[in-house]
Order: C-alpha cells, then sequence, then structure tokens
C-alpha cells in the first residue's frame, strides 16, 4: 500500500495524499510503527500520517490530545523530523459520540482537538463519519453504537462543524434551505415504433413512454427488450 501511494503520489503532481492508521495511547502500535518504518525505507513522504484515536481504551479529549503528542514523537524519531515538521506531518480522524467500543466523544471533546490540532498547525482533522452525525431516536439509541447516528444528544452535522473550522472556513449557523429540484420540461415523443417497419441507425421511435434511437438496422425487435439491444433509450416523454 505504501509502495502503491508513492506511485499515485510521483505520477500525479499535488495529489493529497494522507495515510491513516490506528491510534494508542503510546500513539501509534506496532503495526503503525511498521507502517512508517516502511515508508521511510521507501523515501515515501505523504502529506500526514493520521491516526484514529478511538477503540482503544480512549476516554474523552485528553486521552486523545496525549495519543497525538506521543505520536508527534513518534514521527520525529523516524524520519528525523524536528517537532513542528512532525506536526506539519500529522493527522487526527476521531470518531463522533459512541465508538465501537462504547467510548464517548462529544462536541466538547471535538472542540478541544480541534484546538490542539490548529495551535500545532497540524495537516488533518476529520472524523468517522458524517453519515452518523446526527442524534438517534432515543438520544443515546439504548446505549448502543450506530452506523447512521452518534448515540449522542446533538443537532445534525454538529460534529463536521469542526471539520470545517479546522478548513479556515465559518460553518453555517443553521440548516442549509435546499434548493428545489426544477421541474424538467416533459419530451414529446417521437413516431410509435412499428413492429413491422424497418430502421436504421439515427432513426428515432416512441415505444412505452420513452423515446429510442436505433444504433443499427433492425425490424421487429422491440426496444428495451435486451440489454445490449439494437435501441438506445433516449429517455421518457
Amino acid at each position: 500500500e505504501i509502495g502503491a501511494a508513492k506511485i499515485l503520489q510521483q505520477n500525479n503532481p499535488g495529489l493529497y495524499v494522507s495515510v491513516t492508521t490506528a491510534g494508542t495511547a503510546d500513539g501509534t502500535g506496532w503495526f503503525g510503527k511498521q507502517m512508517l518504518l516502511e515508508a521511510k525505507s521507501q523515501g515515501f513522504t505523504p502529506n500526514n500520517f493520521s491516526i484514529m484515536p478511538f477503540d482503544g481504551g480512549f476516554s474523552g479529549a485528553a486521552s486523545q490530545t496525549s495519543a497525538l503528542t506521543n505520536f508527534n514523537t513518534i514521527l520525529q524519531s523516524t524520519f528525523g523530523w524536528d517537532q513542528a515538521t512532525a506536526y506539519a506531518h500529522e493527522g487526527f480522524s476521531g470518531m463522533n459520540g459512541r465508538s465501537d467500543t462504547g467510548e464517548y466523544f462529544s462536541q466538547a471533546d471535538f472542540q478541544t482537538v480541534l484546538d490542539y490540532a490548529t495551535s500545532h498547525h497540524m495537516d488533518r482533522f476529520t472524523f468517522w463519519s458524517l453519515n452518523r452525525d446526527r442524534q438517534c431516536t432515543p438520544a443515546d439509541n439504548g446505549g448502543r453504537t450506530s452506523g447512521t447516528c452518534s448515540s449522542v444528544t446533538q443537532n445534525s452535522w454538529d460534529f463536521a462543524k469542526y471539520s470545517v473550522k479546522f478548513a479556515g472556513v465559518t460553518p453555517p449557523t443553521g440548516t442549509p434551505t435546499p434548493t428545489p429540484t426544477p421541474t424538467p420540461t416533459p419530451t414529446s415523443c417521437k413516431t410509435a415504433w412499428n413492429a413491422s417497419a424497418v430502421y436504421t441507425a439515427g432513426d428515432e421511435v416512441s415505444y412505452g413512454k420513452h423515446n429510442w434511437k436505433a444504433k443499427w438496422w433492425t425490424q421487429n425487435e422491440t426496444p428495451g427488450a435486451a440489454e445490449w439491444g439494437p435501441w438506445q433509450d433516449e429517455g421518457a416523454c
């Protein structure tokens, strides 16, 4: 994977490359450290290495910022970077609300880690995941972790706003008004398809309230009857 990422980086100047690995109280575990050593041996430097400080005995923001501090030390020792350079190549990927192992990370925890990330000029701040950034019913989801809501009391998109702030943008204070979908102008139907007629490439007909265009010579082949048939669906009419 490191080799593949290096190739992508080399072949696509300006491509943003972030490598995410597990987080532990020490920063990252044996597998994460082996990954860093592999990156060093290949001379690969992405925009950042990020850790996920959750599902590992974490409890709130203090344990997460401690892990980020320890991970910074690992980056320094592995690549020979000074502290500021290591932070400039470090990222955070959290989990909003209740984690898989029952840890809880509130909006206040996200704010604390955001303050840490911005004050140390880290390169990335994100979370797992946007589709969980809404309140469950009931709010605590019966003490369970959900893949579609956070299991904590919140307004929709509360946690996403911290990523928006990290990007240097002021998040909206309310829910945006959705742009109405314009009503499509109905398309008139072509002459009805006739089973006995001969059609050649480009001829247009209507069948089943859709317009169809012939891709080649055809006769008595019902439009839409075969996926790879002679008729191209041009949409409803």
